[in-house]
């Protein structure tokens, strides 16, 4: 595949990746940066041996129009950021020797929609999934029949219920999809919250890094 995002284009924070017992794969929004996702860490609290670590798309963006419109329409981007996403998670299962359960997807916004995406369509007991303002891809009522059991994977979508990027039908959707897929699943509609990141969610997300659940 000819990538239009550079998997080896990444930062880190936190514990090394050679020393870590955790890792969290975090992936930034739409005009943003992998340091900008990273910053998050500051706000997170958990034990000092977990690694963050993010991909940088390609001028800021990983797939250039709204997570609703047609997939065509979104191609090569889509494509290549999930490529990414599933090369940097077989590395740091093959090379780093991190066991799935202790791999973590993070997103916020765009980057939320491609670690869900990523998720439901390569299932297998992760540490956790934090969706922060976001859902699965693809058209209303065109989501594919995902396949697969997720064993159990602890999913957090947390969104405000008047996102302006990110209908509330949509999280609700991906919440139900999986559950079908076998996730352990919380969702959390924030009223009237903007297209941000709060401390509940930060509290949810330390909350699993700490004890594996909700």
């Amino acid at each position: 595949m000819n990538l239009q995002h550079n998997p080896n284009n990444t930062a880190t924070k936190g514990a090394s990746l050679e020393t870590a017992k955790k890792v969290v794969l975090m992936l930034h929004g739409r005009g943003a940066s992998a340091q900008d996702i990273l910053s998050l860490t500051d706000y997170l609290t958990g034990d000092e041996q977990t690694a963050f670590i993010a991909p940088q798309a390609t001028q800021s963006t990983w797939y250039p129009y709204s997570f609703m419109a047609p997939t065509e329409a979104n191609e090569p981007g889509l494509s290549s950021a999930l490529e990414v996403v599933g090369r940097l998670v077989a590395r740091l299962h093959q090379e780093f020797n991190f066991a799935y359960e202790n791999i973590f997807l993070l997103g916020f916004s765009q980057g939320a929609c491609l670690a869900l995406e990523y998720t439901a369509r390569n299932p297998q007991p992760f540490g956790g999934v934090f969706g922060l303002s976001g859902g699965l891809i693809g058209p209303e009522n065109q989501l594919p029949n995902y396949e697969g059991n997720l064993q159990h994977t602890p999913v957090f979508l947390g969104c405000s219920d008047v996102d302006p990027h990110i209908p509330k039908a949509r999280v609700l959707e991906s919440e139900q999809i999986f559950k079908s897929l076998g996730a352990n699943v919380l969702t959390k509609l924030y009223k009237n919250f903007a297209h941000s990141v709060n401390d509940d969610e930060l509290e949810t997300v330390s909350h699993v890094l700490t004890t594996g659940s909700f």
